[in-house]
């Protein structure tokens, strides 16, 4: 649909050009005529016209088939090619049509003319008179009045009409050449979206399955201990699925939901663990009517909960979401695991990376302190 928008707009570019240059014959003999310096002469126009037909007809060939081969095809050898031909024989075909400016009928240059127009031999019998006789006056605007070439290309050196073929040429291949680039960019731009999409697809199902399993069996053993609990746990686990279903296919989402989705996200998770692990989540009392993209903050807490949680000795996370001015602030915390070869973040980090990289631009700031023993997320995003 675009393509097709940039086609009209092309050609539409095209046409108010062309009309203009052959608006401008018909313009100079009104002016010229309204200026009493000659009468408006359409021989003339018509003059004009025939010879902006040849390049008419070259500029044709060229945009529909000799410009596609450079700008669409990359086929440059084939097309400096053809172009090159097309002026040679341009060039050609300009000195051979081109009428003798400097000369009359049969090619004789004026003071030639002159000699013919004088005055006749003088007769035998007559006595020589010896005053030179100056040659007559010859008004070469009348001499020149049938056979002058028409006003405006043609009246010119050769190489100017090559020139401004060449101009026209070039025009030609640099408005393709525009139309083209953005054409290519707003594809880019819906490229760079539909990645966008699927990353946020992919980044949906980063949610460790594990937690979805641990938790069920976390629901299972609560089922016999504390049936009601098992019930609360169930309803916030059902709440935690339709979001990531619903909410997690759409470009944005209130604030208040994330926040929402995150705070059932750690309840559910801090069931599986005993008291040896602190777990702490800090909001704002009042929160903006602002949007944020969705499952944004969630790889931070997963990996915190992946990689900073021991069942052997005392850890903690500590999750925080501050609304500065018109940003966003969100610090996650955690304490890290002595494991050897751990790689805190993988590959749900990069995503991550790139996905607030497509959304924001260079808009946001995201501060990552991997220290022996803590591990310390700082990002700030404006609101949406």
């Amino acid at each position: 649909m675009s393509f097709s928008k940039d086609k009209r707009q092309e050609t539409f570019i095209y046409l108010a050009l062309w009309a203009i240059l052959f608006m401008a014959p018909v313009m100079n003999s009104y002016i010229r005529a309204g200026t009493g310096n000659a009468e408006f002469d359409w021989s003339e126009v018509f003059m004009m016209w025939k010879q902006y037909a040849i390049f008419f007809v070259i500029f044709l060939i060229h945009n529909h088939l000799l410009a596609p081969l450079l700008v669409y095809r990359q086929k440059r050898l084939l097309y400096f090619s053809l172009v090159g031909a097309f002026v040679v024989a341009f060039a050609v075909y300009q000195c051979t049509s081109r009428p003798h400016m400097m000369g009359g009928p049969g090619g004789k240059p004026p003071h030639e003319m002159a000699r013919h127009h004088g005055p006749p031999p003088m007769d035998e019998h007559q006595p020589p008179d010896m005053t030179e006789l100056p040659p007559p006056k010859i008004d070469e605007r009348e001499h020149f009045k049938g056979d002058r070439p028409p006003m405006g290309l043609l009246g010119q050196h050769d190489v100017l009409p090559i020139v401004i073929l060449i101009l026209m040429l070039g025009m030609n291949i640099g408005i393709k050449l525009y139309f083209k680039q953005r054409h290519d960019q707003r594809r880019m731009i819906s490229l760079e979206k539909e990645n966008l999409k699927q990353q946020l697809e992919y980044l949906k199902y980063q949610i460790n399955p594990h937690f979805f399993m641990n938790t069920l069996n976390n629901i299972h053993a609560l089922v016999d201990i504390d049936p009601e609990k098992a019930k609360d746990t169930i309803l916030e686990l059902s709440k935690l699925m339709r979001y990531v279903l619903y909410e997690g296919a759409k470009d944005t989402v209130l604030l208040q939901r994330e926040i929402d989705f995150l705070r059932n996200y750690i309840r559910l998770m801090q069931i599986r663990y005993t008291d040896k692990v602190t777990i702490s989540f800090e909001e704002p009392d009042v929160l903006p009517e602002k949007s944020v993209p969705p499952l944004l903050f969630i790889t931070f807490v997963e990996n915190a909960f992946k990689h900073g949680v021991s069942y052997k000795k005392s850890s903690f996370i500590n999750v925080k979401l501050l609304i500065e001015g018109e940003r966003i602030k969100f610090v996650c915390r955690n304490s890290k695991i002595d494991e050897k070869d751990d790689q805190h973040g993988g590959v749900g980090l990069q995503n991550v990376k790139q996905r607030l990289e497509l959304i924001y631009d260079k808009n946001f700031t995201l501060d990552i302190t991997d220290e022996n023993d803590i591990y310390d997320v700082r990002l700030s995003i404006p609101m949406l």
